[in-house]
């Protein structure tokens, strides 16, 4: 396996933050288009899977290479403004605002196990296929959970409690 050119890892950063704040923007207009939120979930995380795929095949690539990957992967995975969306729809008016607050840190705090998973990967997988193995477990919980979210655009939101 050849080393891909080196990559600051600032710039890589950078460039993957200016693509998140762009796929926030367009998943928003997609989901507009496709009168679906979860429509346009499943596109982003399809594409998700496309550039992890991508970020895990990189064998001697251009630094210049890695960092468009880097900001497609933002890109694809812009989605959290719709994830917050849907989850706040699932509730009530009393409970929306705690849910649109709550739900992005229960998924912020399942980061250390998603960590302890790649830990114990990389120790008897190795570093490369433990990420690929993690990435996969990750984005197969992801799928099944949207799968079963209901779709929330054009909702009633009035709801009697």
């Amino acid at each position: 396996m050849r080393i891909v050119e080196a990559i600051d890892p600032g710039k890589a950063i950078m460039v993957a933050y200016i693509g998140i704040s762009l796929g926030d923007i367009a998943i928003g207009f997609v989901s507009q288009a496709l009168k679906s939120r979860k429509k346009a979930l499943f596109i982003f995380y399809a594409m998700t899977i496309v550039c992890i795929s991508l970020f895990f095949m990189q064998d001697g690539t251009p630094a210049s290479t890695m960092y468009l990957i880097c900001g497609a992967l933002g890109f694809s995975t812009g989605f959290w403004a719709i994830f917050v969306t849907m989850a706040a729809e699932q509730f009530g008016t009393n409970l929306r605002a705690t849910a649109a607050t709550t739900v992005p840190n229960m998924v912020r705090g399942a980061l250390p196990l998603m960590i302890l998973l790649f830990k114990s990967l990389r120790e008897s997988a190795g570093y490369i296929t433990g990420g690929i193995i993690t990435a996969i477990i990750i984005m197969v919980i992801t799928l099944i959970a949207a799968y079963f979210t209901r779709e929330t655009f054009g909702k009633d939101l009035m709801y009697v409690e």
